[in-house]
């Protein structure tokens, strides 16, 4: 794959001036450092590949981490419990999107730019605009990503898990090769007897899911929760699906180019200070980087083409 050719020089073309960033332990911090990108990026995957969007990720994010980091500092409930709440809530949120794109006919980014703005209000008014910082928090909440296992922490095995069930759902599930139908072509996906509406609001859950179980990791491995939080992340999580090939115009994509892109941009955000370059000067590497990846992209899906359904043209009477 072409993306992973580019990671590859890429981190050879920083090891050559600082060796010590390919190192393991290095190595696996970028992983980790970039675990959260890559699980939203994979529910983020899901919604675009039925040609939707979902700009309410970061705001989910924001409301379900504000929401558990209430319940463990005030409440009290056993840390189990309260990680539950938070991808079940996603999952809530998630389907609300999808009921109003599905059943009210409303265009995604119209839906999703609104419910952006009433889930980070939501967030405000259960906190009252006060931040939760570290040592309102029990050890054991905070914990839980921190944890090591077999020399990577948590959140790095949570996110391999992630992968694994989203490569099951993706490619083994007809959920998942309703997500590809529809996108390719919703015409002969509902004459094939999928619902369109319903395999995008399958796709706006699943990707509520992911982004509220990234509620809890978020808050956890930071130790604070306030409105703002993960503010304009949504950008960066369909960024790594553009670059890891997932079609903005739907029915193209995979697993591993979502996982690929979170790493390729994610490798770049952990790599750029290493170089000194100044946080005005990322943020055009990043954009650049962003429209060569559509434009690549978009010229592979011109000469690969698209599978339509052609309407049937009377044979004339012989």
């Amino acid at each position: 794959m072409l993306l992973a050719a580019a990671l590859a020089l890429l981190i050879a073309g920083i090891a050559a001036r600082f060796p010590a960033f390919v190192t393991a332990p290095s190595l696996a911090g970028v992983f980790n450092d970039t675990s959260i990108l890559i699980i939203m990026a994979l529910g983020q995957a899901a919604v675009i590949l039925t040609r939707s969007v979902d700009l309410s990720v970061a705001a989910n994010v924001a409301l379900t981490g504000m929401v558990v980091a209430l319940i463990d500092a005030h409440h009290g409930l056993p840390v189990g419990l309260t990680i539950l709440v938070a991808p079940a809530l996603g999952l809530v949120l998630g389907a609300v999107n999808g009921a109003l794109v599905w059943r009210l006919g409303m265009p995604p980014i119209v839906v999703t730019l609104g419910t952006l703005t009433i889930y980070r209000g939501l967030a405000f008014v259960l906190s009252g605009g006060a931040w939760i910082n570290s040592f309102q928090f029990t050890p054991s909440f905070l914990a839980v990503p921190r944890a090591e296992l077999l020399g990577l922490p948590a959140l790095s095995w949570i996110a391999v898990a992630t992968i694994a069930a989203a490569w099951l759902v993706f490619n083994r599930t007809a959920v998942g090769r309703g997500w590809f139908a529809v996108g390719g072509n919703p015409v002969a996906a509902a004459y094939a007897g999928i619902d369109p509406g319903r395999a995008r609001f399958l796709a706006f859950c699943f990707s509520g899911l992911l982004s509220g179980l990234c509620g809890y990791l978020w808050v956890a491995r930071y130790a604070v929760a306030y409105v703002d939080l993960a503010s304009g992340f949504e950008l960066d999580v369909i960024a790594a699906c553009v670059i890891g090939g997932v079609s903005i115009a739907g029915g193209i994509g995979s697993v591993a180019g979502a996982v690929l892109g979170a790493l390729f941009l994610g490798t770049i955000k952990n790599a750029l200070p290493v170089v000194n370059v100044s946080p005005f000067a990322q943020m055009a590497i990043s954009g650049a980087i962003i429209i060569a990846a559509v434009a690549l992209n978009t010229r592979a899906e011109r000469r690969r083409g698209r599978i339509i359904l052609r309407p049937q043209h009377p044979q004339p009477a012989e």
